[in-house]
């Protein structure tokens, strides 16, 4: 699984760092009328095939049957609403959102393609009403996890780099490091670097 993982809602950063070389993005899309909504996936998923990049829709597994996306996101509270017989039929990649052991457990029984961790540091993100996971739990989760990819999110930047892939995560989850860069296609750049700086030691 890649290290870098990017998420956002903005289709136009998307297409800013495709050329650069991110080849996974989560598109999350909150608050949006259905035909934007589709206008901006199936923008997305064109940029992303042409650039070879693994597009992730957060949420909507129904509009990814339909418009033909191979790799969904999902919280917890989609769970009880997702017919996973439908996309797993369909071929339908999925990853799931944790926060706590129970949580943890009933993904694993749903057989994800990855189980995501967060926040793992304070996050401006959202208010959530999980406290900061922590370094440690992260470690404990992959553990319990094995061969599934561990997804890191919340929090994260190019300095935590290091603890976090130490740590156990298989990929890091990006939301405000890049969002909030003056330059996103720089700040990308420094995130390879270090991923690569902390492969190769």
């Amino acid at each position: 699984m890649e290290k870098f993982y990017l998420v956002t809602e903005s289709v136009s950063l998307i297409k800013k760092l495709l050329p650069v070389g991110v080849k996974l993005i989560q598109l999350r899309i909150k608050n949006m009328s259905q035909p934007d909504l589709r206008q901006n996936i199936m923008e997305a998923k064109i940029c992303c095939e042409r650039y070879g990049a693994q597009l992730i829709l957060n949420d909507y597994w129904e509009l990814a049957l339909e418009l033909g996306i191979n790799f969904v996101h999902l919280g917890q509270e989609d769970l009880l609403k997702t017919d996973f017989n439908r996309i797993r039929n369909a071929g339908i990649q999925y990853g799931i959102s944790t926060h706590d052991r129970s949580e943890l457990e009933n993904a694993l029984k749903l057989y994800p393609d990855y189980i995501a961790l967060g926040p793992i540091y304070p996050t401006v993100l959202k208010k959530m009403k999980w406290h900061p996971q922590g370094l440690s739990k992260l470690n404990r989760w992959k553990q319990r996890i094995r061969n599934i990819p561990l997804v890191a999110i919340g929090g994260l930047t190019v300095e935590r780099i290091p603890y976090v892939l130490k740590a156990g995560a298989d990929s890091l989850a990006v939301v405000t490091d890049i969002k909030t860069a003056s330059d996103p296609i720089n700040r990308y750049n420094a995130w390879q670097r270090q991923i690569k700086k902390v492969i190769n030691q």
